[in-house]
């Protein structure tokens, strides 16, 4: 899974655009910003991601408890396996491997829960972070505002000072932070046993 910061970086990717009518004016003004320095500095993020760390937990016992569960029921079957008949080993092999199938399937689901419940708690964030960015730009008249993200941005060089990351910044640190979506439990436990190897909890 993604992490928080990751998928909020995706969301973020490109700010904002111009409309067709300021595009055609000149001279167009273009300003750029580094969207991982307004993610890290938007009011509401810190508490956003404590929620979703707190809601999750439940998921990674879950996982980490029933894989540690399956992991002692193959250490069983190797230690008695030269005991067993030829049928018997092929039905503890079915039942393991069945096992392991049902622990695949619910950590998918519980990591796709674990999402959508990201999206959730990011989109009042990301909707501040695009209505500063907007606000800026028609103050200043940009036409547009690119993403300059560090490592992934199509821009090679440019003007230091169409580097407007520091005003953003100091801007959405003045706003409110969004109303905090609700905390809510994720992913109730389940009887299934994890897989043969600790899986990877949600969030990692």
């Amino acid at each position: 899974m993604r992490s928080f910061l990751a998928v909020a970086l995706a969301v973020v990717s490109v700010a904002t655009a111009a409309t067709a009518a300021i595009a055609q004016q000149a001279p167009m003004r273009i300003a750029y910003v580094n969207p991982q320095a307004l993610f890290m500095n938007a009011p509401g993020r810190e508490q956003a991601e404590a929620t979703f760390q707190k809601e999750t937990e439940g998921m990674r016992s879950e996982l980490t408890r029933h894989g540690e569960a399956l992991n002692r029921m193959v250490s069983e079957f190797q230690r008695e396996m030269a005991g067993l008949t030829a049928a018997q080993k092929e039905q503890r092999q079915r039942t393991l491997a069945a096992k392991e199938d049902s622990l695949r399937l619910r950590q998918q689901e519980l990591e796709e829960q674990a999402g959508r419940r990201q999206g959730e708690l990011m989109a009042p964030i990301m909707e501040l972070v695009r209505k500063v960015l907007e606000d800026i730009r028609v103050e200043d008249g940009y036409a547009m505002i690119l993403s300059a993200e560090p490592g992934q941005s199509p821009i090679l060089v440019a003007d230091k000072n169409l580097d407007i990351t520091d005003r953003v910044v100091s801007r959405l640190k003045a706003a409110r932070a969004p109303a905090a979506a609700p905390q809510r439990p994720l992913g109730a436990p389940t009887t299934a046993p994890a897989g043969v190897t600790r899986p990877r909890p949600p969030g990692e």
